[in-house]
C-alpha cells in the first residue's frame, strides 16, 4: 500500500524529470507521463518503468532519485542525470554542509516540508539542463598557441570571456569590451540594493542563468534578529529570489559569510565572477578574476549574462623566500599594505601574485591576500594557479565544482605597469591601528595596548586562522594564564567550518578561554546587525577593515591576524603571539587542517615543496576578433537629449581630501534601512562631516571637489545616491576608486576626473566654480581645465543611468550601450533564454 503524500512526490518528480526531457529530446525519443496516476509509466523507446515499481523499489526519497539517476543514465541522458545527482548530492549532506540530510531516511521519516524542498530543488536542477551547451569556447595548450601580444592572467581571463576583442593579438590595457560573466554572487542587504537598482522597469526580471546566482545572508541577518521588522524583510528577500529564480545556489540565512563558501566550494580556476561586495576579490585566491561592483552593475549583469570592462592595467606581486610556518594571509597582507599604502600602486590595477615563494601559501592564506587587495585600492588580486589550486580544486567532491576550471598563466614576457618583490621570510606579526588598514607596524612595536574586547571573525579570516588561534588559545590554557574581563567574540566564517571545529574540539577551547560564538555572518566587521561595538570601545579584530565608525558608531577598531587576537584576549592588551606559537606544533596544526579538509570530501591542499606535486595543464584563452571592439573614448561626444545632466553647472565647491570612503559617505546602518535617495541623503556624512549636509542643501555648495581614491572602501552605490539625493550635481577629484567611478555613471550622476595640481591649488572651499559639461571644460579663478569623459559613462549619463537605460534597452542594454547600440556579439554564446 502506498503512502499517499510520498507517492504523490514520486509523481511529480517524475513528471518534473519527463517534461524536461521532453522539451531536450528530438522526435526519436520521448519521455512520457501518463495522467492516471495508476497507469503512469516511465518511457524511453523500449524501456518502461511504471511509477508504482520505482516507488517500491525505493526505500526513501533519496534512493527514489537514485533509481531515477540509473534509469536516466542506462538511457545516455547524461545531463539529466548530472543534474539529478546534484540533488541526490544535496538529499545527502548533512545541514551544516547546505544538504538536507536525508541520505537514509524512509519515506515515514521524512516529513511533507523535506519533501517540498527535494521537489524544488529537483524542478531547479532540472531546468539547469538548458544551459548545460553554454560554456566558453575551447582553449587552446600553450604549445598550440599562435603569435600573440603577451597577456598578463587579467588579460587572458578577460581575453577568454570577451563576446569580441579588438584586435587577433589579444587584448590591450584601455580596450572596452563586452564580456561573459560565469557567476554573480551578492549579500541579503546588497539584494536589496541590487532589486531597487532597476525599480520601474515594466519587465519581468530573470537571471540569465538560474544556477550562476550565488546568495547569502550574511550582512545584517542573524538568529538575534530574525523578528525585527528590517531583518524580516531582509530575510523575504532571500526566499522570494529563491522562488522566483528557482534558484541552485541561495544559501539562506547564515550558513556561510557569502565569500567563505563561495570560494571553498563553487568558483573555479579561470572564472569571471562579479558580486556586489567590495571583498568579491577573495575569489582570486582560487585563481578567478573577481571583481566587486555596484548594485545597477551588478544587477544588470544578472539579468544579461554580461558586462563591460575597460582592461585594467595589472601589477606583479613576486613573493619570494619561505615564510614561519605560522604566518598566514593576514600578516603579509598587513606587511605589504605597510609597504605599499592604500590606493597607491595598486590603485585601478588588478594585482597579480606569484613567484617561488607562492608555494609556500595554502588557499585559505591566499584567501586573506586576496580578500584584503580591495584594501590595496586594486579593482581585484589573484594567485596565478599552481599545483596547490589544483589539488585544492581536485579535492571538491562534487565534479560539477571542478570541471570548468581553466588554469591560466601570464605569459613570460607580459607587460605589467610594476613589478614587486616580497621576502615572505621578513613577515612578522603585524598590527593595523585605528582608524586605516595601511597604519601598519610591527605588533613588537605597541605591546601592552589595552582593549575592551577581542574579535575573531568576518570573511578574511579563513578556517585555518581560527585552527591556529584556537591552538594558541590551548598553550594559554596549559599554561594557567588569566583570563581578564572584557568582551571575547568568534564567528566561524561558515556553517561547515564551525561544525569542523566542533568536532575537533577546537570550538570548545574558545568556550574555555570565555568566547562567545555566533553565526556565519559579518558580525562586527561592519557593525550592522546584532553585533555592535559601544562608542568609545576599543577592540582588537582580525576583521579587514578598521575605518571610522565601521564597528560601531564611534568605536575603535585595530586589526591583525587571528592568532595575535586569541595571544592577546587572555590579558586584553596587545601580546606578541610568538612565545605561545613556540609551543604549538606544526604538525598538530597540519593535521587539525587536513582533517577539516577531509570532512567536507576533499583533501588538503599542497603547501610545502615536494617532487610529488599535482601537475597543471596550463591553456591559452580562445577568443573572437571581429574588429567591432568598444571604441575607448571620445570627448568631444555630445550628451544633448540628457534628462538628468545639465548642459553647465554654475555653483560653489565643498572641499575634501585624499580617502574619503564610502562608509564615511553613508555609514552602514543608514543602507540597510533607508530605501530613497532623500532617505539616504539625511545620512550623509552624518558622523565625519556633520555639516556637510547644510552647505550643500541650504548654503548651495553643490560641487564636491576631493583629491586621491574618492569613494574608497565598501562597494555600496547607496553612496552615489545619498550625494545625489542631497543635491550635489557634481563631483571632481583626482582619481576614484574603482567601483564608486563605476557607481557615478550607473546613477546618471557626473563625475569627473582632473590631474592637474593647478586645479586642486585654485579649488578652495566655497570657491565659485563653473563646468562646461558639453564642450567638457571646467573654469575657477579665470582658469579653464580640460576634462574627458568615456563613451560609456556618456551613454549612461544620456540615458539618465543604467536602470534607465536598462528600462530602455531590456537585456539588451550593453550591446546598446557600446558604440551607440551598435551589436557587438554575433555568436551563439549571447543567447540566453528561460
Amino acid at each position: 500500500m502506498s503512502n499517499k503524500p510520498s507517492y504523490e512526490f514520486a509523481l511529480r518528480i517524475l513528471r518534473l524529470v519527463a517534461a524536461q526531457l521532453q522539451t531536450r529530446n528530438d522526435e526519436n525519443k520521448s519521455w512520457l507521463i501518463g495522467n492516471d496516476n495508476e497507469a503512469t509509466s516511465l518511457v524511453h523507446s523500449a524501456h518502461i518503468r511504471s511509477i508504482q515499481s520505482i516507488y517500491h523499489e525505493s526505500h526513501g526519497p533519496t534512493a527514489f532519485l537514485q533509481n531515477i539517476h540509473a534509469i536516466l543514465q542506462e538511457n545516455n541522458e547524461l545531463a539529466s542525470a548530472d543534474a539529478l545527482r546534484n540533488v541526490i548530492d544535496l538529499c545527502e549532506a548533512d545541514k551544516e554542509f547546505g544538504g538536507l540530510g536525508l541520505c537514509d531516511r524512509s519515506w515515514k521519516e521524512v516529513d511533507e516540508a523535506s519533501l517540498k524542498e527535494v521537489e524544488f530543488l529537483t524542478d531547479a536542477w532540472m531546468l539547469t539542463t538548458s544551459f548545460s551547451g553554454m560554456r566558453q569556447p575551447l582553449v587552446m595548450t600553450d604549445a598550440a598557441v599562435n603569435v600573440r601580444d603577451p597577456m598578463t592572467l587579467a588579460q587572458k581571463i578577460i581575453a577568454h570571456h570577451a563576446k569580441d576583442v579588438a584586435r587577433p593579438e589579444g587584448v590591450r590595457p584601455g580596450d572596452f569590451l563586452r564580456v561573459n560573466v560565469d557567476w554573480i554572487i551578492a549579500s541579503e542587504l546588497s539584494w536589496v540594493g541590487m532589486k531597487n537598482s532597476l525599480t520601474g522597469s515594466s519587465s519581468v526580471f530573470r537571471p540569465w542563468r538560474n544556477d550562476r546566482f550565488w546568495l547569502s545572508g550574511d550582512h545584517a541577518v542573524d538568529p538575534r534578529n530574525y523578528e525585527e521588522q528590517n531583518v524580516k524583510r531582509f530575510l523575504e528577500g532571500l526566499e522570494t529570489a529563491k522562488f522566483d529564480f528557482r534558484m541552485t545556489e541561495n544559501q539562506g540565512a547564515n550558513q556561510t559569510i557569502m565569500h567563505t563558501e563561495f570560494c571553498r566550494e563553487r568558483v573555479q580556476p579561470g572564472m569571471l565572477v562579479l558580486g556586489s561586495d567590495s571583498h568579491t576579490c577573495s575569489a582570486g585566491s582560487i585563481s578567478s578574476l573577481a571583481i566587486g561592483l555596484g548594485a545597477a552593475d551588478v544587477m544588470t549583469a544578472l539579468g544579461t549574462g554580461e558586462t563591460w570592462l575597460k582592461v585594467p592595467d595589472s601589477m606583479r606581486i613576486n613573493l619570494v623566500g619561505k615564510p614561519a610556518w605560522y604566518i598566514g594571509g593576514k600578516d603579509i597582507i598587513l606587511s605589504i599594505l605597510q609597504k605599499l599604502k592604500r590606493n597607491t600602486n595598486a590603485a585601478e590595477r588588478v594585482v597579480e601574485f606569484g613567484g617561488p615563494g607562492a608555494k609556500w601559501l595554502s588557499c585559505d592564506a591566499r584567501f586573506a591576500i586576496c580578500n584584503m587587495c580591495t584594501e590595496l585600492g586594486a579593482i581585484t588580486g589573484i594567485f596565478i594557479p599552481d599545483s596547490i589550486t589544483k589539488c585544492f580544486i581536485d579535492g571538491r567532491k562534487r565534479k560539477i565544482y571542478r570541471n570548468e576550471s581553466l588554469y591560466f598563466r601570464p605569459d613570460d614576457d607580459a607587460r605589467y605597469a610594476e613589478v614587486f618583490d616580497f621576502d615572505l621570510g621578513e613577515v612578522e606579526s603585524f598590527l593595523a591601528i585605528y582608524p586605516s588598514p595601511d597604519n601598519v607596524f610591527p605588533v613588537s612595536c605597541h605591546l601592552g595596548m589595552a582593549f575592551d574586547g577581542c574579535f575573531i571573525g568576518a570573511c578574511t579570516t579563513t578556517e585555518e586562522d581560527l585552527v591556529l588561534a584556537a591552538l594558541v588559545l590551548k598553550v594559554g590554557l596549559d599554561r594557567g594564564l588569566h583570563l581578564a574581563k572584557g568582551h571575547r567574540i568568534v564567528v566561524p566564517g561558515s556553517r561547515p567550518i564551525a561544525w569542523n571545529l566542533e568536532r575537533l574540539g577546537l570550538m570548545d577551547i574558545y568556550r574555555r578561554c570565555n568566547y562567545v560564538q555566533q553565526a556565519p555572518g559579518c558580525s562586527l566587521c561592519l557593525g550592522i546587525g546584532a553585533d555592535v561595538a559601544d562608542a568609545g570601545s576599543n577592540w582588537l579584530s582580525s576583521q579587514n577593515r578598521n575605518f571610522k565608525n565601521r564597528m560601531g558608531k564611534g568605536a575603535i577598531g585595530h586589526i591583525c591576524s587571528a592568532a595575535t587576537v586569541a595571544a592577546s584576549s587572555f590579558t586584553m592588551t596587545l601580546t606578541d603571539p610568538r612565545d605561545l606559537l613556540d609551543n604549538v606544533s606544526e604538525d598538530t596544526f597540519d593535521s587539525f587542517v587536513t582533517r577539516c579538509r577531509s570532512r567536507a570530501g576533499g583533501k588538503i591542499e599542497v603547501t610545502r615543496d615536494t617532487e610529488a606535486a599535482t601537475k597543471v595543464d596550463y591553456v591559452q584563452p580562445a577568443f573572437v576578433c571581429q574588429n567591432t571592439a568598444v571604441s575607448i573614448a571620445s570627448p568631444r561626444m555630445p550628451i544633448t537629449g540628457c534628462p538628468k545632466t545639465p548642459h553647465e553647472i554654475s555653483s560653489r565647491i565643498y572641499r575634501m581630501g585624499d580617502f574619503v570612503d564610502t562608509d564615511a559617505i553613508i555609514p552602514g546602518p543608514a543602507c540597510a534601512k533607508c530605501k530613497t535617495d532623500e532617505e539616504l541623503a539625511a545620512h550623509c556624512f552624518e558622523v565625519d562631516e556633520p555639516l556637510f549636509r547644510e552647505a550643500v542643501s541650504q548654503c548651495g555648495l553643490r560641487v564636491l571637489v576631493a583629491q586621491k581614491a574618492f569613494g574608497c572602501g565598501s562597494s555600496r552605490e547607496e553612496a552615489v545616491r545619498a550625494l545625489k539625493g542631497l543635491g550635489v550635481l557634481c563631483i571632481i577629484a583626482e582619481s576614484f576608486s574603482f567601483i564608486f567611478g563605476r557607481n557615478l555613471a550607473n546613477m546618471g550622476m557626473l563625475g569627473v576626473t582632473v590631474t592637474d595640481p593647478e586645479f586642486f591649488s585654485k579649488a578652495k572651499h566655497q570657491m565659485p566654480i563653473k563646468i562646461d559639461v558639453q564642450n567638457r571644460k571646467i573654469s575657477i579663478d579665470d582658469t579653464t581645465f580640460a576634462f574627458a569623459l568615456e563613451n560609456i559613462e556618456m551613454q549612461l549619463l544620456r540615458d539618465g543611468g543604467l536602470a534607465a537605460s536598462w528600462r530602455k534597452h531590456g537585456p539588451k542594454v550593453f550591446s546598446s550601450l557600446s558604440r551607440g547600440g551598435t551589436e557587438l556579439a554575433r555568436n551563439s554564446r549571447d543567447e540566453y533564454s528561460w
